[in-house]
């Protein structure tokens, strides 16, 4: 038998305010998502294709592994269509995703964007994806060599992604063998896109321990100056005699989709990070489409229904704005448990304008790191069907008994 060894790594860079990616590693799952839109949504999505994948984190049938795979990406784009209809500000948020799902020696992939999958078999580093990328499509066609496209102004164009759309999304699958002794790396182009090929092969070969490898892969972007978000997800492929349960370290959920999400830098007091603290009050201010201070999308939920429901006590009056109020259904914690909220999340003076209308019993706890950070902020529903349907996705990423948050 096989199993996977893993681990996970994620730093904001020294340019960005937020961090938009997102990775996951496990024993069965590999996911590394990078988001886009910034403050306009990037943490959402990606976040957001996090949870989901989390959901098939788990042995299956080989034959099945694609299409669960694909699954979860639909499922993805239609929940970020939703939210775009629900708060118009997100329009244009999307993210990459490239994952794998393990089963024995069975891997499904897809990916989709401009993140990478790299395999070292044998002390050769292959990338395995091949970027979705305006810059990648006018190499392919021969308009431009590989040596341009490495400092072409649009190298960052995405020509495909996990957005929010009715279309099934375009990806590229895969089914591939695991063989002993294989080293799987993914990344957003925090790293590849300021470290060499070359440099990110040592740096595989001479770290055997994972997590350092990690690390050192980190600190050769901040050492580079990391002008993006900087995620890895590794994963050596090694034999099992047993079940390879006692090594399973749980989940490990790392960038937007993480309890830490807003964690600095670790550059900290370094050549790099003294660089860029002396650095930032020259550089213009950032697009808000990474700027954290300018009001989070997720805060926008709670401050948008406030303003209608404003909006309709002062056409209607007190009494139709309250029966307008008691129409809307939320989801939030009462007393550490998930509980549907009738009203919106919002008081006015002393009128409180909700209240608990239905106790779920799953207390919050019991819910996976993904799940539970979903639940920071109201989850606001036009229906209490739709409230309900919000209930079963958070009752479906229940931990499981042994602690292991799958």
């Amino acid at each position: 038998m096989i199993r996977f060894d893993y681990a996970a790594v994620s730093d904001v860079g020294l340019v960005r305010k937020s961090n938009q990616d997102a990775g996951y590693a496990s024993s069965h799952l590999l996911v590394l998502a990078d988001g886009m839109g910034g403050a306009a949504g990037g943490d959402v999505a990606s976040s957001v294709v996090v949870g989901n994948m989390a959901h098939i984190d788990d042995s299956h049938q080989a034959e099945d592994l694609i299409a669960l795979l694909k699954a979860q990406l639909n499922k993805s784009q239609h929940e970020l269509l939703e939210l775009v209809t629900e708060i118009p500000q997100l329009s244009g948020l999307g993210t990459t995703c490239t994952a794998i799902l393990r089963t024995a020696n069975k891997l499904g992939m897809v990916h989709v964007g401009d993140s990478r999958a790299y395999l070292l078999r044998n002390n050769k580093l292959t990338q395995i994806t091949r970027d979705h990328t305006l810059v990648q499509y006018l190499v392919d066609h021969g308009e431009i060599t590989p040596e341009e496209a490495l400092n072409h102004p649009k190298r960052h164009v995405i020509m495909r992604n996990v957005g929010a759309s009715e279309d099934p999304v375009d990806i590229d699958a895969s089914i591939r063998e695991a063989l002993p002794g294989d080293r799987w790396l993914l990344s957003s182009d925090g790293l590849f896109g300021v470290v060499s090929d070359e440099t990110i092969e040592l740096t595989l070969q001479s770290y055997a321990n994972l997590d350092e490898c990690g690390e050192r892969l980190i600190d050769l972007a901040l050492a580079a100056g990391a002008p993006d978000n900087v995620t890895i997800v590794l994963a050596d492929v090694v034999n099992d005699p047993g079940t390879g349960s006692s090594y399973d370290r749980g989940p490990i959920i790392v960038g937007s989709a993480a309890v830490d999400r807003k964690k600095p830098t670790r550059a900290g007091s370094s050549a790099a990070g003294q660089l860029a603290a002396l650095t930032a009050s020259a550089r213009p201010a950032e697009n808000n489409d990474d700027d954290d201070d300018a009001k989070p999308p997720r805060r926008w939920i709670a401050r948008f229904v406030a303003f209608l429901a404003s909006l309709v006590i002062i056409a209607g009056g007190l009494t139709g704005g309250y029966m307008w109020t008691q129409s809307r259904y939320y989801v939030s914690v009462d007393h550490g448990k998930v509980a549907i909220f009738k009203g919106i999340p919002q008081n006015i003076g002393p009128i409180e304008l909700s209240s608990v209308y239905e106790q779920t019993g799953i207390k919050v706890t019991s819910l996976t790191p993904v799940a539970q950070q979903r639940l920071d902020l109201p989850i606001t529903r036009g229906s209490l069907a739709e409230a309900h349907k919000v209930v079963k996705d958070l009752a479906a990423q229940k931990l499981t008994s042994s602690g292991d948050s799958r």
